[in-house]
């Protein structure tokens, strides 16, 4: 393939834990990729293990200047195919009950785990349109199940479901065969499930890299658009 003609994909949040897997693994299989995160240290520590096309963009995913300089390296690389908005934060640790949820932190949560990934999706659906793309939306269990203590990331995910359902009914309405998945990797040994339990033992969890071949699946096999869970995806690939 040549490089010109390779997709190209923005992952943002990918300096570690999920992010970072699936950036090696979309590098590894082709891939041209546009990278953020907040942090500028450790996105160049990522970014030292892919591949020398690779743009890195350090930034924070509610800055609307830094959302358009995405889109627009995007753009120089090729055509848009995948936009897979996985930054995000857990909010307070350990994490307050809903009575007593700071709205402050909340407004914080909700802004960065919704406002921000729906207007990064806004700018990049017109190039993603065009490419017959795909739109991953992050999500989580905690989106569908009532978990005492996660009623601020839990219902901020249960919005992104809720967005990314119906931003593909319409595209669906409009006779549009672009993807919108709301994908849910499970529990993973990652800093955010960390700070979700603060002090406790995650190491049974598995490695972001473990789902990454069910990233993968999911994008070859382009089922319809809709709530994903990669455990599912995960034992379809160990059945092949």
């Amino acid at each position: 393939m040549n490089e010109h003609d390779a997709p190209v994909a923005i992952i943002t949040g990918a300096s570690r834990g999920l992010g970072r897997a699936l950036a090696e693994g979309l590098a590894d299989a082709g891939w041209r990729l546009v990278i953020d995160a907040r942090t500028p240290d450790a996105l160049a520590e990522a970014r030292w293990n892919l591949p020398a096309g690779t743009v890195a963009i350090a930034g924070d995913v509610t800055d609307p200047a830094h959302r358009a300089e995405l889109i627009a390296a995007a753009a120089e690389l090729g055509r848009l195919d995948l936009l897979v908005n996985n930054a995000g934060i857990l909010g307070p640790s350990p994490q307050p009950s809903v009575a007593e949820y700071p709205l402050a932190a909340l407004r914080d949560v909700y802004e960065v785990n919704v406002f921000a990934p729906l207007a990064l999706a806004q700018l990049a659906l017109p190039a993603l349109l065009a490419a017959d793309g795909c739109l991953i939306m992050v999500t989580s269990d905690a989106a569908v199940e009532p978990y005492p203590g996660w009623g601020g990331y839990g219902s901020a995910k249960a919005a992104v479901d809720q967005l990314s359902q119906v931003l593909a009914a319409e595209l669906t309405e409009a006779g549009q065969d672009a993807r919108v998945w709301a994908v849910d990797p499970g529990d993973l040994r990652t800093q955010m499930h960390q700070e979700a339990f603060p002090g406790e033992d995650i190491s049974d969890r598995p490695e972001p890299e473990s789902v990454v071949p069910a990233f993968l699946r999911l994008l070859a096999t382009r089922p319809p658009s809709g709530r994903i869970k990669l455990a599912d995806l995960f034992a379809a690939e160990v059945a092949r």
